[in-house]
């Protein structure tokens, strides 16, 4: 047990860091590791700029990162070659999603901490971050949508406070908005849009049914935002 201790606390061992017992056990924990990154990232992820191919290549940047550490070692000026090699490579893939960006941060830091072989923190760091991420999926933390609907129709006369529109607006909606009523040609018509915060996307239906009995209104029209479009 203190040997095994030993070797996930990162501190020496009798045969000396880079062995190759020991560089083999950190690639097999970075590619362990960065499963773990890409499953948490595949569980977590919304709206639709999901790519299999990111998803994999978080494992894999953990274990190049983890192979570049064990060739640097202790060695500066091998660290200074690969930083020069790597100065030849230009990277051109944009990536608009801040959180692709701190996934990819991620697997190079577990890629580092695994090269080197600090694997405690290599794992607790996983875990913690898997953890977070998890958390903020399932609670759906700093979601806010102060309107998720838009509703367009014709009516024939002007909407007063005792109208039937707003009393059914107020049993299915949160809050609604008016934003903008103006006459449509020369029939009398007005049209009306509203801006929705719909409580029960599963009673659209029985919503649009009771606007539809109101007299004189025509050319109902809602769209509703789902969840799933926010990229």
């Amino acid at each position: 047990m203190d040997k095994l201790w030993q070797i996930l606390d990162g501190a020496p061992l009798s045969g000396g860091f880079f062995t190759p017992q020991n560089v083999l056990l950190s690639l097999l924990l970075a590619f362990v590791l960065g499963q773990v990154l890409a499953w948490v990232y595949y569980f977590t992820h919304t709206g639709l700029s999901y790519s299999r191919t990111y998803v994999q290549s978080l494992i894999l940047i953990c274990v190049v990162v983890a192979i570049t550490m064990a060739v640097i070692g202790n060695n500066i000026i091998t660290a200074f070659g690969l930083m020069g090699a790597l100065a030849i490579i230009r990277f051109r893939n944009v990536i608009f999603d801040t959180r692709d960006i701190v996934f990819i941060f991620a697997a190079v830091v577990v890629g580092m901490a695994s090269g080197s072989q600090r694997y405690a923190i290599a794992i607790v760091g996983t875990i913690i971050l898997s953890l977070i991420s998890i958390y903020l999926r399932l609670t759906n933390f700093g979601a806010h949508r102060p309107h998720n609907g838009f509703l367009r129709f014709s009516l024939a006369d002007r909407i007063v406070p005792a109208h039937p529109v707003p009393a059914i607006l107020k049993r299915f909606c949160g809050n609604f908005t008016l934003i903008s009523a103006q006459e449509e040609g020369a029939g009398g018509l007005v049209g009306y849009a509203y801006q929705l915060m719909i409580r029960d996307a599963a009673q659209n239906d029985q919503l649009l049914s009771e606007l539809s009995k109101v007299n004189g209104i025509k050319n109902i029209n809602l769209t509703v935002q789902e969840p799933l479009l926010e990229v």
